[in-house]
């Protein structure tokens, strides 16, 4: 049987630009009734680290016109978008969980990721503690319920959304919408682990949330929570999000194709 991911798997919709390594164009996904639109719904890492060609893709190829940064406010106070540079595209920020503020919970974020990157902190109990309070906490619910109102409002162009590397909440995110668009689940996760292929090693972390990849028991860590708290990922799109099936019918109307 001909794998119907296969021609979106060969690259995993990655764009290709110099500065960021984990950009990737969710068309072409198989969806109910069809497969997810192009050049509409991207999902990516920080784009402090974008250059002046990156964000000419950005702005003119892909014609992004939302932004969602998903990142705390420390991150995004020490790396922020280069929004100057993409003056048709609207901010949104959204965080995920909201660390203490100031220059010592930087700072602590910082020492933690180099910790993590060392070996000395144990990456996997870490993320799979962490991925649960993404979806369940105050900070994550109305984040992603806030997501979900973006897309929904968004009447021309390219919606972004974007942690620090990629990976864990903007992950998530890319989890809920696919599910929301009728991608299977077995494709659904398969995406959401294609970041071990595309994300380059690094040096050095800056936070946390730069360290490693992605691992199956890390979703499966987030599923369990929402199928323990609201039966399902349907009920918690539905009762936490605000994606009922009218919603669901919009953004498929909006995203997917025939």
């Amino acid at each position: 049987m001909t794998d119907v991911l296969e021609p979106y798997r060969m690259t995993y919709g990655k764009v290709a630009l110099d500065g960021l390594h984990n950009t990737r164009d969710l068309g072409g996904l198989p969806a109910e009734a069809g497969h997810v639109l192009p050049r509409r719904l991207l999902r990516s890492g920080s784009l402090a680290s974008a250059t002046p060609g990156d964000l000419d893709v950005l702005r003119n190829a892909y014609d992004v016109r939302l932004v969602i940064d998903l990142r705390t406010d420390e991150e995004a106070a020490r790396w922020p978008d280069p929004m100057d540079s993409m003056p048709d595209a609207r901010l949104v920020r959204l965080p995920v969980f909201r660390a203490p503020g100031g220059a010592d919970a930087r700072e602590a974020m910082t020492a933690l990721g180099e910790k993590l990157a060392s070996g000395e902190l144990d990456v996997a109990g870490l993320f799979a503690d962490l991925y649960p309070r993404f979806v369940l906490g105050e900070d994550g619910v109305a984040a992603y319920r806030g997501f979900f109102r973006e897309l929904l409002e968004l009447e021309e162009g390219a919606a972004l959304w974007h942690c620090s590397a990629g990976k864990d909440r903007c992950g998530m995110a890319s989890v809920l919408v696919e599910t929301a668009l009728g991608v299977p689940r077995d494709l659904v996760e398969r995406d959401y682990l294609a970041t071990n292929e595309l994300i380059e090693a690094k040096g050095s972390a800056r936070n946390m949330f730069d360290v490693g990849g992605v691992d199956a028991h890390y979703l499966h860590a987030a599923l369990d929570a929402i199928d323990g708290a609201y039966g399902s990922l349907d009920g918690y799109l539905a009762n936490a999000l605000g994606v009922d099936d009218a919603a669901r019918a919009e953004l498929r109307h909006r995203f997917v194709s025939a």
